[in-house]
């Protein structure tokens, strides 16, 4: 996905930013690096633009539903921060599920069981999309 950047971006998206001034102001990026991660997002697919204004032309940078399915990889990212960056009295971001009300953080579990996903509970082997190059590689480690 590239550097902090990008993910602040996806970030202030989920937060409902749309406009570049909008993203700019709460950033505080520079409008070069700005563009340059709008255009990255927008050609992978996690955000479109959409047109609201004729002359100037002026665009909105929507979440797609590639860019909304990437919300489980930033909740994570926020609960490893919250974690093991925290410093303050508290975390600064509270993700409340809308289903029960209450706060709550990202899980990472098993799709077949529920169980949760740790590095000492799961085995990385290839899978049939791999291509033989970097099967030979992890097969050798």
């Amino acid at each position: 996905m590239g550097d902090q950047w990008t993910l602040l971006v996806l970030r202030e998206s989920f937060y409902g930013t749309r406009r570049f001034d909008a993203f700019q102001g709460a950033l505080g990026i520079a409008r070069n690096t700005l563009t340059e991660r709008l255009d990255r997002l927008t050609g992978a697919g996690l955000l479109t633009r959409v047109r609201y204004q004729e002359r100037p032309t002026r665009y909105e940078y929507v979440l797609t539903d590639m860019g909304r399915d990437f919300f489980p990889v930033l909740a994570a990212i926020i609960r490893w921060g919250d974690q093991w960056l925290g410093d303050g009295p508290g975390v600064p971001l509270l993700l409340r599920h809308r289903g029960c009300g209450h706060a709550t953080t990202a899980v990472v579990s098993c799709g077949e069981c529920g169980g949760e996903l740790t590095a000492a509970g799961v085995v990385v082997e290839p899978g049939p999309g791999m291509p033989a190059d970097e099967r030979a590689r992890l097969a050798g480690t």
